[in-house]
């Protein structure tokens, strides 16, 4: 980077990637249970593990196995030449308290949840999840440093995340069910991880992270330069777009066919090329017993390194080979174990520098 480049500068999913930071699996603690973890649709084994072993350290083995794919994918990262900042270590089976709730934590796996970037700026997200309350923590000294050397720094509202956010008699609707969320509009909250930037147009998924008065908020605050655009969910717990919407490119996106209600799509995507990604292809070795916090299609949770070459989990061979015939270079990375921690590639960074400049793709 030279001395005249901004320190943050990322305006879209795709342009050639200069710096990013990547999540950490340190201290990494089960989120205890609450209201909002039904959101997750879990079912089974991984529900009744997910209870009991809510507030502990994650079992080592489940740890060392994505510490390791972690590692290979940083070095990965480096070996094009990528910068990669890592956020502090913390403990996250300390408990912490507000005035109104306490709560243990979770881990700081997932970067992309918790901060937007948007140009110059970075933007705290006011995350609906009282176990990833004090997360932000971790991205301090980051956050710190990138002011300092002359980026935006900003935080929407903290919010309370009182009793009165959240739907008690929440209970996952099935495929077919109305539409329901665990989250009300007593305040604004979002996760980043629920909008996907395309220049001057942003789109964002509703659902269990991210409620209509966060996305007013973030609206009023990027102001006219910038527009939002709702993507409707057909997922029955929709949470974060990043598996339902990826643009790979100017005008070319890949939908998750279960996921995205195609019939109401926002016009600003007219004109645009949109192809379904193959399902998931199964994982040796892998049972449906598997504790996992995400759904089975955190193959899509890929990251772009430019709008050519896309990190895609190894194991994922048709979604590669359906890449390919897109016209992209799939660059295979183990990364299976990583979903126990809730996300993909894609959740565990986030993209501070891009070389690129901010336009309109419709």
């Amino acid at each position: 980077m030279s001395s005249s480049s901004p320190p943050v500068s990322s305006h879209n999913e795709w342009d050639p990637l200069e710096e990013v930071i990547v999540g950490r699996l340190d201290h990494a603690a089960v989120p205890p249970w609450h209201v909002v973890e039904r959101a997750r649709g879990l079912q089974g084994l991984a529900a009744v593990a997910l209870r009991a072993l809510a507030g502990r350290p994650y079992p080592w083995l489940l740890r060392a196995n994505a510490q390791r794919e972690l590692a290979w994918f940083v070095r990965l990262l480096e070996r094009e030449g990528i910068t990669v900042r890592r956020p502090e270590a913390m403990e996250h089976t300390r408990v912490a308290r507000t005035p109104f709730w306490s709560s243990s934590g979770f881990c700081t796996a997932s970067p992309r949840d918790l901060l937007l970037v948007v140009g110059d700026e970075l933007i705290e997200a006011p995350s609906p999840w009282r176990a990833r309350y004090f997360e932000g923590y971790a991205y301090r000294s980051l956050l710190k440093d990138y002011f300092a050397r002359g980026a935006r720094w900003s935080a929407a509202p903290k919010p309370q995340l009182a009793d009165a956010l959240y739907d008690h008699g929440y209970r996952a609707p099935r495929r077919g069910d109305p539409a329901r969320c665990v989250i009300t509009e007593w305040e604004p909250v979002f996760d980043a991880a629920d909008f996907a930037r395309c220049g001057r147009d942003l789109f964002v998924t509703l659902g269990n992270a991210t409620n209509r008065a966060g996305v007013a908020w973030l609206r009023r605050h990027l102001g006219e330069d910038y527009a939002i655009h709702e993507i409707p969910s057909a997922c029955p717990t929709p949470m974060h777009i990043d598996t339902t919407f990826i643009p790979l490119r100017p005008g070319f996106a890949m939908l998750n066919p279960a996921f995205a209600d195609k019939a109401r799509l926002p016009a600003a995507l007219r004109g645009w090329q949109l192809v379904d990604g193959p399902p998931p292809d199964p994982i040796p070795g892998l049972s449906g017993a598997y504790l996992s916090l995400v759904s089975a299609w955190i193959h899509l949770n890929i990251l772009s390194l430019d709008p050519r070459r896309v990190v895609v989990e190894r194991s994922q061979v048709t979604l590669q080979r359906a890449l390919r015939g897109w016209g992209f270079e799939p660059i295979p990375c183990d990364f299976m174990h990583y979903r126990v921690f809730g996300g993909g590639f894609h959740c565990a960074t986030v993209d501070v520098r891009r070389r690129g400049v901010l336009e309109r793709y419709h």
